[in-house]
């Protein structure tokens, strides 16, 4: 079983669709005695809502996707540079790009029948922001195969003010007095610079501490951002088939009452044909009375005609 073919096709399904197709290729693999591959794509996560949509977005819309990730690497490379022009360009684009991508996968989801609320479509955000941050969150995102939210927050570092500026000027020459006070300079900095290393030892277990109580929160809020994604799915799902009840009841009703409107028109119909049966036996009826009462006429014309013959043949007889 291919399994980058089984994948591309599970992460194009929507969310709801996604547990019961895997686990069916799993199967189909583990008949098959493919037991990587059954373990591969029964390791495959369903993508919260908002994953899903990202997907989608990177899925349906290539070229907007390919964008979307050279603006990445230029901001990227313009972070590592301290470029400050290229900085205040990328961090214009990035703006107006998000905004325009994240309407765009609102739209699509909609096509796709799967809509998407405010707080998925804030979600979606999030995950855009990470693309543009994280090469290893923006790899997936480009193939329409992210499983789900990032761990934490992400985003460029701030930018020093003074990165953003213009290169300062080149220092004038330094003159002798200058020089000595250079030195003097440097000592005093050398010293500060042993005082804050060991102030520095002593908030070493402090920031260990706030590393890991962030940590912490990113993983808390990722677990909580995709339970909010699940319970939004659940009730779009909900409100999808309360809406297909209703069609549902609307149909039912509507079928009744045909099935009552044709079983009326049954009853009179088969009252229409007990009628005509009987209006056929009374008319059979009808007819054999008449046929007896035909054959006793003619029995009584013959009689008559019989004895006019007789009578007539007295009369001769009498006159000769």
């Amino acid at each position: 079983m291919d399994v980058e073919q089984v994948t591309d096709e599970l992460y194009g399904l929507r969310p709801s669709a996604f547990t019961a197709a895997r686990d069916a290729y799993a199967a189909e693999a583990r008949r098959a005695k493919d037991a990587a591959a059954a373990r591969a794509i029964a390791a495959l996560r369903r993508p919260p809502l908002a994953v899903w949509a990202a997907n989608l977005l990177a899925r349906e819309r290539p070229e907007e996707a390919e964008r979307f990730l050279a603006l990445a690497e230029a901001l990227r490379d313009a972070h590592r540079t301290l470029d400050g022009e290229r900085l205040r360009e990328a961090s214009r684009q990035q703006h107006r790009l998000v905004a325009a991508l994240v309407r765009t996968a609102a739209g699509l989801a909609e096509e796709a029948g799967q809509p998407v609320s405010d707080t998925v479509l804030g979600d979606v955000e999030r995950i855009l922001h990470a693309v543009l941050a994280r090469p290893d969150v923006a790899g997936p995102w480009a193939r329409g195969r992210l499983a789900a939210m990032p761990e934490a927050a992400v985003g460029f570092p701030d930018v020093p003010t003074e990165a953003l500026t213009a290169r300062p000027p080149a220092a004038p020459a330094k003159t002798g007095t200058t020089a000595k006070a250079e030195e003097v300079e440097k000592a005093e900095k050398a010293g500060k610079a042993g005082k804050k290393e060991k102030a520095g030892k002593a908030t070493e277990a402090g920031d260990a501490k706030k590393k890991a109580r962030e940590a912490k929160e990113a993983r808390e809020a990722e677990a909580a951002a995709e339970a909010r994604a699940e319970a939004e799915e659940a009730r779009t799902a909900l409100a999808r088939r309360e809406r297909d009840r209703d069609a549902a009841r609307e149909a039912e009703r509507a079928a009744t009452a045909a099935a009552e409107e044709a079983a009326d028109r049954l009853r009179r119909a088969e009252q229409e044909r007990e009628d005509a049966r009987k209006a056929a036996a009374a008319a059979e009826k009808a007819a054999k009375r008449a046929g007896t009462d035909l054959r006793a006429a003619e029995r009584a014309v013959e009689k008559a005609r019989s004895a006019a013959e007789a009578a007539g043949a007295a009369a001769r007889r009498h006159r000769t």
